[in-house]
């Protein structure tokens, strides 16, 4: 099945390079552009893709805001941010947001492809290092002792063996690294996992990650 692709940044010299990149890939088909957050939002009306490629700074509307909107309209698109730099102190919000995952713009075609294809299949983008340390940085930026409460209450209703699954997904481990530490099918994390979103009313693994370190389950360091 092939991955429907929206790029949305204001630099034209990006989003044509990645279009390329994209579309010479076999399973990947860029379907469409967008200059700004607002027109953004408008194309994955029209056209819903499965991923957007979002970057956090442009005019008119920022990408963490149009991915706030994205998410909130509950579209089947998944955002994957795009960033200068690998310690952004926007991409943490934009996690909160609702994005899937993010990735340097530096970032070879096939960095690019295998994220897409990642974030795509329901994944997210935890597992290489420098994600995982700024979801540790900054979420010490974030509203995290606001919002801490109220997270150690949700996740009492999750069971011993979720919490340990939800732990596991925050340090980046993926569903087959999970089944392997905790010696169980993998077909059971992903139950796990389900049960443990369900719960906790969070979108995906990306989300369930910063809730983790919000509720201090896994603590930054």
């Amino acid at each position: 099945m092939t991955i429907r692709v929206l790029i949305a940044d204001d630099q034209m010299m990006v989003r044509e390079g990645f279009s390329v990149l994209l579309n010479a890939m076999p399973d990947i088909e860029v379907v469409g552009e967008a200059v700004n957050g607002r027109q953004a939002i408008d194309r994955v009306r029209e056209l819903a893709p499965d991923v957007v490629l979002m970057d956090i700074r442009m005019p008119e509307l920022n990408g963490i805001e149009a991915t706030r909107e994205i998410v909130a309209a509950d579209t089947t698109a998944k955002v994957l941010v795009l960033t200068t730099f690998d310690l952004d102190e926007y991409v943490y919000q934009a996690l909160r947001a609702g994005a899937s995952g993010f990735l340097l713009k530096d970032a070879s075609a096939r960095q690019l492809a295998d994220g897409v294809r990642v974030v795509a299949a329901g994944e997210a983008l935890l597992a290489p290092t420098v994600t995982k340390r700024l979801i540790t940085e900054f979420s010490k930026l974030a509203e995290a002792p606001r919002h801490l409460a109220s997270a150690q209450a949700a996740y009492g209703d999750l069971t011993e063996r979720e919490t340990e699954v939800l732990v596991l997904i925050a340090q980046g481990l993926s569903n087959a690294e999970i089944a392997g530490r905790l010696v169980v099918a993998e077909s059971t994390i992903k139950t796990h996992v389900s049960r443990i979103l369900v719960k906790l009313g969070l979108r995906d693994r990306t989300q369930a990650a910063v809730f983790a370190y919000e509720a201090r389950l896994v603590t930054p360091g």
